[in-house]
């Protein structure tokens, strides 16, 4: 079969399409033909091979997250059949080829049925995006009802299902964004208010927004750079999670204090299985009831992933990178 293999890390260039021996699925595994995958910013840190969550034995196959029809089941599987259109959630945790192939086998607990109006690549988008996003907001920070939420970089496949996922919760949402495109995104996702996180004006354009009082919550994909605009936009006792970090950044500690904030963090690969159980739960019946609607933005051939790669190294785009798979 054809797929992604990595014999040294490094960067882009190290993504080989080549062919591969074919994966069968064991005892507890389901073999899955995959029509897409999801690409993950976490992806290209694990390439680099310095990525503290996950430093794989080479020669690998990446990929976490992608969709597609079940080809063949283990023994003691039961909660798919063969031919089932199925999402894969994840593969952070236990068995896994990696989903930038043509065939993935992975441990059934990974795989979750597609519902019939969601296509393949918006089942790729879900996995580490969707499970993120649930996350933080519902287990981290404990979203409320009537709360209003700041999400950093909105327009991006984790930001645009967070927005859709606090909408659902009937929150407030103020999303920001840079480019015209990604505005247009994150107000189509249902923010009721976008803004430009490149303009000095964003702690006054925020507190205007909220009355003076600031969110109650923070949802932070680039802390080194905004947490401190963060301590100081929080409404007091509100929350801050950070989700990603490229960085260090120093930050006075008064400023929290004056708040009573919490700040927080997330990261998947650290999720208990009850709450990994919790947020797959949470994510299907989003998806199910379509208050959840991951939103594609860059398609590209299985062949040419390190293109993708290089795409999100640059921050370029808006909504989910997904590979199509032939």
């Amino acid at each position: 079969m054809k797929a992604i293999q990595v014999t040294q890390f490094g960067g882009p260039e190290k993504l080989v399409y080549t062919d591969v021996e074919d994966v069968v699925a064991g005892k507890g595994e389901i073999c899955v033909r995959l029509n897409a995958a999801g690409v993950n910013p976490s992806d290209t840190y694990t390439l680099t091979g310095t990525y503290a969550f996950s430093i794989p034995q080479l020669p690998y196959t990446p990929g976490l997250d992608g969709a597609g029809i079940v080809e063949a089941i283990g023994e003691e599987v039961t909660n798919v059949r063969v031919g089932d259109r199925v999402f894969i959630a994840s593969l952070m945790k236990g068995h896994s080829t990696g989903t930038f192939a043509q065939k993935v086998v992975c441990d059934a607990t990974l795989v979750h049925p597609l519902p019939d109006h969601v296509s393949f690549e918006q089942g790729a988008a879900l996995g580490v995006p969707a499970l993120t996003a649930y996350r933080a907001l519902f287990q981290r920070a404990c979203l409320k009802p009537g709360q209003t939420v700041l999400i950093h970089g909105a327009s991006g496949g984790v930001g645009l299902q967070a927005v859709q996922m606090a909408k659902s919760h009937s929150a407030k949402v103020i999303g920001t964004a840079s480019r015209h495109e990604g505005k247009k995104l994150v107000h189509e996702a249902g923010a009721d208010f976008v803004i430009d996180h490149v303009k000095e004006a964003t702690i006054e354009d925020v507190l205007a927004l909220t009355g003076g009082n600031g969110p109650d919550v923070i949802i932070e994909f680039l802390a080194n750079k905004n947490l401190v605009t963060d301590l100081k936009l929080i409404a007091p006792f509100g929350k801050i999670v950070i989700i990603g970090n490229r960085g260090s950044i120093e930050i006075n500690p008064r400023l929290a204090m004056q708040k009573e904030c919490d700040i927080l963090a997330t990261a998947l690969w650290n999720a208990p299985k009850e709450e990994y159980e919790q947020s797959i739960h949470g994510v299907i019946g989003m998806l199910t009831s379509g208050a959840l609607r991951p939103i594609i933005g860059t398609t590209l051939p299985l062949q040419q992933a390190s293109q993708g790669f290089e795409q999100l190294e640059k921050g370029l785009g808006n909504g989910k990178l997904v590979l199509i798979i032939d």
